[in-house]
């Protein structure tokens, strides 16, 4: 149906290529390195983030930015949120000027308090019309072996995000359209967070009434950004909102999730670092989205208090002590 791009070798990255192989596309994958890239050629596997999943024969990867860019129709976007900004100055310019630009990504910068369709923007210069989110509750190993699935591809422009439903619509991925691109991206972002604290809760041996409560209320933290910034909130209590905290929260395929848990049993940041050669998007997104909400005059006690953690200012119980310790006040606030 269309020749796609998908920039980025990881276990979402990788794992969104075989959907758009599985709904009939071309897909080219980009890597960083030659060597992970030739694996995937030469034996339809993703062996660092996907092992054992067998990939489609429509998707090839490569380590040459232009090569996998060229005369694409779709450039999906699936590198860490962090460096966005210099993935795309380094390779951006090989994006071809009609190209529809997707982002995978779960983040809001540093510094600059950017959401990644507003780096985007920033950066290619491309309008509103041609810059999409795929945003839900999509853990990518279950995704890779093809267990159902729903998402929201959210666009302003309701005809590409149509066209896009349409190219990774496949037999096991439902998507759905939405034009509230602001909310989907502050809920894949915020639920990172939350996952983290939800995660320091389990490892502490907390049960499902101290989880459901955080869940919940990081929720309550999601749905007062988003009214704050736009953010339409029925968007929120949707896939990308509600669907994606609960699946981030609840399963132990979640990185967030994993990650908090371990914080809760004691391990320090470092060794659960070198223990996993990966850090979760939500201890790097913690500290922009805590200044973003203060921007906005938003309360986030939830997210305050995991970026205080992983600042070292609280250790794992100071952090749950201090969620039931606030000063009451009426739920619906």
């Amino acid at each position: 149906m269309a020749s796609i791009a998908v920039m980025g070798a990881g276990s979402w990255g990788t794992a969104f290529a075989l959907v758009l192989a599985d709904a009939g596309n071309d897909v080219r994958m980009w890597g960083r390195r030659d060597e992970l890239c030739r694996a995937i050629n030469d034996t339809h596997e993703n062996p660092d983030y996907l092992p054992g999943i067998d990939l489609p024969e429509a998707i090839s990867a490569s380590s040459d930015p232009a090569e996998v860019l060229s005369g694409v129709e779709v450039v999906v976007l699936a590198v860490p949120s962090q460096q966005l900004r210099d993935n795309l100055g380094s390779w951006g310019s090989h994006i071809p000027e009609t190209a529809t630009l997707v982002s995978l990504m779960k983040g809001v910068e540093l510094n600059t308090h950017l959401r990644m369709s507003e780096v985007i923007a920033e950066v290619t210069g491309a309008g509103p019309e041609r810059i999409a989110v795929v945003s839900g509750p999509n853990l990518a190993r279950e995704i890779a072996q093809r267990e159902p699935a729903a998402s929201v591809v959210a666009c302003a422009d309701e005809a590409t995000a149509a066209k896009l439903q349409e190219l990774c619509h496949s037999p096991t991925f439902r998507p759905y359209t939405n034009t509230d691109v602001i909310g989907c991206e502050l809920g894949g972002t915020t639920k990172n967070i939350i996952g983290l604290a939800v995660g320091v809760a389990v490892g502490l041996g907390f049960g499902d009434n101290a989880k459901a409560s955080i869940i919940t209320r990081g929720l309550a933290e999601t749905s007062r950004l988003g009214d704050a910034l736009g953010a339409d909130p029925r968007t929120l209590a949707g896939l990308a909102g509600m669907g994606d905290l609960v699946a981030t929260c609840s399963s132990p395929l979640s990185r967030n999730r994993t990650f908090g848990e371990k914080l809760g049993k004691g391990m320090s940041l470092d060794e659960i670092v070198a223990q996993t050669r990966q850090v979760a998007e939500g201890v790097k997104s913690c500290t922009s989205v805590k200044e973003l909400a203060a921007l906005h005059g938003v309360e986030m006690p939830i997210v305050d208090g995991v970026d205080d953690l992983v600042q070292g200012r609280l250790s794992p119980k100071d952090l749950v002590t201090a969620m039931i310790a606030r000063q009451t006040q009426p739920e619906l606030r």
